[in-house]
């Protein structure tokens, strides 16, 4: 396989086409093309999970996830799987056994993780959109790096039956596209939406503590969104907020994963540092259920940094488990009363442009603080959050992402469609002033 040419992404190439359609309307994707990230099943096919030790131990699926069935019923081809961080337990987008894809926007940088092969081949042209899976960040991360759209829909909104599980209280099917109306276009197939005229935001907060975690200049990210909510809806429903000091007080179940020791370290949110806590021992503890007995008798051969993780995950206990389930239902509550039915929650996807390829782990460690501060807040919530490319800065890729309630992913769809034109104009602005 020409590795070159499709940019390190694929792990196989195959035609899954559409089934024939009897229905007179048109298909909502007819002629698109879409990739799937190799932790779906495809019938006939091994699904890989990014590492050759579990294709080895594991049989041929005898079915196709139901996500896969839903857009090839819209009238999509599938034309491959693609290359993920093993076991998806990653951000970075590193794998190395099968090799890293090459980030189209910034080749020398990583391209995110674990869906990194289907965000580059969407980033790449090489498809119209892909699906991923996102539990602590897989689809919104890659989208970001790679300067596209990416989508976390609410929690259990769409089935991840034929999809590995990684950990079941934050598992989401993802999908990834460089225009927003084909990912709305997705959405609404994958959510079995009807077509609704867009509602207009009561509200958009923006937490100026969020925004401080950037490492390059906040305005160039917040200026952007707040000229075209401006332009479009009127500076009235722009609201400014501080978010850590909402959840502190508002969350009382993650005094118990507040870290004494993070006062002195770089800027962070100390109730967001505990949000990011309390998600990933959740997350280290469903994994060991689903597959620690995998893991100790096969002993994989995993790569820097995730074997860490996944041992790690293996001695991990259950003893905060209910303290996890209290945090996801009192920080559930919390953001369902601040954003009420058509808030939205902006923050930065992550916390700034794609890291270079094979940076070190302890220099990377107050990216993935900041980061996890800000993954976790859909992650523990549930409630669906879009990231949208915003230009270059420095020649790297800029993202801002958008939050609406559990169950508003329709809303939040088309919101993006609709913001999209004004916010490309605001980066152009954006881009040619200097900060």
């Amino acid at each position: 396989m020409e590795r070159n040419s499709d940019f390190g992404a694929f792990m196989e190439k195959f035609l899954l086409h559409p089934p024939p359609s009897s229905s007179p309307q048109e298909l909502p994707l007819k002629g698109l093309t879409f990739s799937v990230k190799d932790i779906y099943d495809v019938d006939g096919y091994v699904t890989g999970f990014g590492n050759p030790d579990w294709a080895r131990t594991h049989l041929a699926s005898e079915s196709t996830a139901p996500a896969i069935l839903a857009v090839l019923r819209g009238g999509a081809t599938c034309v491959g799987k693609t290359v993920m961080d093993e076991m998806a337990y990653s951000i970075n987008g590193e794998n190395k056994h099968y090799g890293t894809p090459t980030n189209p926007c910034a080749p020398d940088q990583i391209p995110g993780g674990s869906s990194s092969g289907s965000a580059v081949t969407v980033g790449a042209e090489l498809v119209d959109f892909s699906l991923g899976t996102d539990t602590g960040g897989s689809v919104r991360v890659p989208s970001a790096f790679c300067g596209i759209f990416g989508f976390r829909p609410s929690h259990s909104v769409i089935s991840t039956t034929g999809v590995i599980p990684m950990a079941q209280s934050l598992d989401t099917v993802g999908w990834f596209a460089r225009d927003p109306a084909i990912l709305n276009r997705v959405g609404r197939v994958l959510l079995q939406l009807p077509d609704v005229d867009p509602v207009r935001p009561s509200q958009i907060i923006i937490p100026e503590d969020c925004f401080r975690l950037l490492n390059i200049p906040s305005d160039r990210v917040t200026q952007v969104l707040i000229k075209s909510v401006e332009k479009l809806f009127g500076g009235q429903v722009i609201k400014q907020t501080n978010l850590g000091d909402y959840v502190r007080d508002r969350v009382p179940s993650l005094r118990h994963f507040m870290d004494q020791g993070n006062e002195n370290q770089a800027y962070n949110i100390p109730s967001l540092v505990a949000l990011s806590s309390a998600m990933r021992s959740l997350q280290r503890y469903e994994f060991k259920n689903n597959h620690g007995k995998w893991v100790s008798t096969v002993k994989p051969d995993l790569g820097p940094g995730i074997s860490e993780r996944v041992w790690e995950a293996l001695r991990s206990t259950d003893e905060n488990i209910d303290l996890c389930h209290s945090v996801k239902t009192e920080f559930r509550a919390a953001l369902t009363a601040l954003l009420e039915d058509f808030g939205i929650l902006a923050i930065p996807t992550v916390p700034g442009p794609p890291p270079k390829l094979q940076t070190e782990g302890a220099s990377l460690e107050t990216f993935r603080v900041r980061a996890f501060s800000l993954l976790s807040i859909a992650g523990v919530s549930g409630f669906c959050q879009v990231s949208i490319p915003i230009g270059l800065y420095d020649n790297l890729p800029v993202a801002i992402s958008l939050l609406a309630k559990h169950g508003a992913d329709g809303f939040l769809l088309n919101l993006v469609e609709t913001l999209y034109d004004t916010l490309k104009e605001q980066v152009e602005v954006s881009e040619n002033t200097s900060y």
